[in-house]
């Protein structure tokens, strides 16, 4: 005889058993003919024997998949929860095999029991496991470590993973079997059946888990090899559960460069659910994928497909050989373009691309017209700001037939508004309603003048004469200068209306607080008028600026006066200190290499604004990116900066978000990170109304001006839409809260 760890009468005893159950006999004794006299075989016949080796074999697999559960349990996922279960099916399958050895009647109804209460388990566990494969890949130092258990028994381990993904239909296998051999009229054949159909629908029900969860894997590999150009803050919201990677392959581009003598880029290009990525792919130590964006990131919302229907080109590969006959060798392969540019920038940013089959290019167009629907219909379901229709065909482009008259709304009914001709000035620069004060300022031409709301409103619906409207004129300022832009804002819990004024010599900015008519005095007018009453008093000194100044926007306690130069933050109430700083500080460029490239492109944009955010941080708003910086107006995050997509003309901020303003879009993204969130199309747009008069953060009316869809003898129309932000649809994405930090401005002294 061969090697017998224990003699026959002991290994076929209720110690033999026990030492089965315990893991303490040898591989090949566990085995229900080695524990079982060979004349009590005899008596139970072949097809009996055949029966009971195979629900043997139900314990046998059952004793393993516990114990190799116990390995991994306290590492991944739900294990322990599946563990629980099976412990119990376990006991109870060796209580039955204690009390019924060597002769079992059924295991059925103990399975059948264990699987309704199981079911939950599994299925979660099923559709996470490509997660927990992906994660155990990352970790190869912990596997490596856990290989060297001998418990383990040199298996990897992807095996004891993937062991409750294989568990189930094995024991769908082995209950398959039994049934195939349980003798007519046995209970069995009646449970079975009931066993197998609730096992069989269970695993098909888990298939589209792991497809999902597969592809969530394949999402997560792409983002985490990305390598984003330096300096740059890309934020491809990858951490929100709804993002998903559509489609990916290798695509060509022929290279830029006439000198360059391989002139085919092989890319790695993925195309995600909010962005098309178009990346070089580079393995790194350890055989690290590592794929570098080789061009900034196309948000689906600019995205625009060109041609896919160019005849194919031809592609030099090549040989594989080597050698000084190289090119004699070269082969050539057809290659099929396609094109896609960004809606933005469509000459610079305009790339044609190569699929190596035709298949493949007409693969890459279904997926790119599929993903930029499902997009277009996501985001027009979950808006952040809703366009509402003012008005179209009211107000004309200046031509022949239009007049020159400032047209106030009269009466609006639902989303329709009526307009009056009211004031005989064309095309006013801005337009400011302070609604607290019953005044309407006007910045027409040099000049900044102020009527009163309440007899603006009654001229309007023919309640009073034109003439009562010309008598509450103010004259703010103009005749001594001439008016390049103003503001209203709140500063140290005042109203005031910011101005510049441009004289032969210089550009100085002035602050008046709006008064109520309890607080009216006779003040000197700051223009050439002198009126009796004046609605406005001087809110401290005049500020000398540089003459490239251009805008300016109010703080808590300061303004920001935007320049060439930066952004100036100024006091008017501060005599002796009034230039606080210029910002961003960029003093410690010259030993910070991130800060000087941030101060290299920041002086190749246009500064047009700050804005406090909620993190103690402010957002510096250039015309073609944004960076934050510290209260201090140092550059923070690094020195990163997020680039628009579009180049800015004006900016305005709501809540959690900063609207960017081009002559084409409406940008809006998230004011903490960046995130491009909506964008809004239009043809020559531009910022009507815009007051930052309430406390933090801002929520009033937005009006802006595009053109219509009128275009006849009066010319082509002007259409008037409101931005009206929208309830919250995300609880991911939850804007800012609307209570102000107190003191964190007060070191800056803003």
């Amino acid at each position: 005889m061969d090697y017998l760890p224990e003699d026959d009468v002991r290994l076929q005893s209720e110690e033999g058993l026990r030492r089965f159950q315990a893991g303490q006999l040898a591989e090949k004794d566990e085995e229900w003919h080695r524990l079982v006299p060979h004349e009590a075989q005899e008596a139970l016949g072949k097809k009996e024997v055949e029966r009971q080796s195979v629900l043997f074999e139900v314990f046998k697999s059952e004793r393993n998949y516990v114990e190799d559960l116990k390995l991994v349990t306290e590492v991944f996922w739900n294990l322990d929860r599946i563990l629980v279960h099976h412990e119990h099916m376990l006991a109870a399958l060796f209580e039955r095999q204690l009390d019924q050895h060597p002769l079992i009647q059924s295991v059925t109804d103990i399975v059948l029991e264990t699987c309704f209460q199981f079911q939950g388990e599994y299925e979660s566990y099923i559709k996470h496991y490509p997660l927990a494969e992906e994660r155990h890949r990352t970790e190869l130092t912990f596997m490596q470590r856990c290989s060297q258990d001998p418990r383990v028994r040199k298996r990897d381990m992807i095996t004891f993973l993937s062991r409750p993904v294989t568990r189930l239909p094995r024991l769908n296998l082995i209950l398959e079997h039994i049934q195939k051999i349980t003798e007519p009229g046995h209970p069995d054949l009646e449970d079975l059946p009931l066993l197998l159909s609730i096992l069989s629908d269970f695993l098909k029900s888990t298939q589209p888990g792991i497809a999902a969860a597969e592809n969530r894997v394949k999402y997560w590999n792409v983002c985490e090899s990305l390598v984003m150009p330096k300096g740059e803050i890309i934020d491809l919201d990858w951490y929100d559960e709804s993002r998903s990677l559509v489609y990916s392959g290798p695509l060509a581009r022929r290279s830029k460069s006439e000198m360059d003598w391989h002139p085919w880029n092989d890319l790695f290009v993925a195309l995600l659910d909010n962005y098309l990525l178009l990346t070089k792919e580079e393995k790194g130590a350890g055989g690290i994928m590592k794929r570098y964006i080789m061009s900034r990131p196309i948000p689906l919302e600019y995205l625009k497909l060109g041609s896919f229907e160019a005849q194919p080109e031809s592609r030099k590969e090549r040989s594989e050989e080597g050698g000084i006959l190289d090119s004699l060798r070269a082969q050539y392969k057809s290659i099929y373009p396609f094109t896609v540019y960004h809606s933005a920038d469509k000459l610079v940013r305009r790339y044609t691309l190569y699929a190596p089959t035709e298949s493949a290019r007409q693969k890459w167009r279904d997926a790119l017209v599929e993903a930029k629907g499902i997009d277009d219909v996501r985001r027009d379901a979950n808006k952040w700001f809703a366009p509402q229709l003012v008005d179209d065909g009211t107000f004309r482009s200046p031509g022949a037939h239009t007049s020159p008259r400032l047209w106030i709304s009269s009466i609006r009914e639902g989303c329709q508004c009526y307009f009056r001709r009211i004031l005989s000035y064309g095309n006013p620069s801005s337009i400011i309603v302070l609604q607290e004060f019953n005044k309407f300022i006007v910045h027409h031409e040099s000049y900044l003048l102020a009527y009163s709301l309440d007899l603006l409103a009654r001229v309007a619906m023919y309640q009073a004469p034109p003439s009562s409207l010309d008598a509450s004129l103010e004259k703010i300022a103009g005749g001594d200068g001439t008016v390049l832009f103003c503001c209203a804002g709140r500063i140290k819990q005042r109203t005031i209306i910011v101005y510049a004024l441009k004289s032969f010599f210089q550009i100085t900015v002035h602050a008046l607080e709006a008064c109520n008519l309890s607080d009216l005095r006779r003040t000197p007018s700051r223009g050439s008028f002198q009126g009796p009453i004046s609605s406005f008093r001087p809110f401290g000194e005049a500020l000398y600026v540089p003459k490239d100044a251009y805008s300016v926007t109010p703080l808590a306690k300061t303004i920001a006066i935007s320049t060439e130069k930066g952004i100036v933050i100024a006091d008017p109430t501060n005599t002796s200190k009034q230039m606080v700083s210029v910002v961003p500080d960029f003093s410690g460029a010259t030993s910070n290499t991130d800060m000087a490239n941030l101060k290299t492109r920041c002086e190749e944009s246009k500064p047009l604004g700050l804005i406090r955010t909620e993190s103690g941080e402010i957002l510096v708003v250039y015309d073609t990116l944004g960076c934050y910086i510290t209260k201090h107006g140092v550059p923070s995050r690094k020195g990163g900066f997020i680039r628009w997509e579009t180049k800015a003309m004006s900016f305005a901020h709501r809540g959690s978000h900063v609207l960017l303003f081009s002559s084409e879009f409406i940008e809006i993204r998230s004011l903490s990170t960046g995130r491009l969130d909506q964008v809004i199309e239009g043809n020559d747009i531009r910022l009507l109304l815009h007051t930052n008069l309430k406390s933090y953060p801002v929520d009033d009316t937005l009006l802006v001006a595009m053109r219509g869809t009128k275009d006849d003898k009066d010319g082509v129309s002007d259409k008037i839409i409101e931005l009206v932000q929208t309830a919250e649809f995300s609880s991911a994405q939850t804007p800012m809260t609307t209570t102000p930090m107190e003191g964190i401005w007060d070191e800056w002294d803003m």
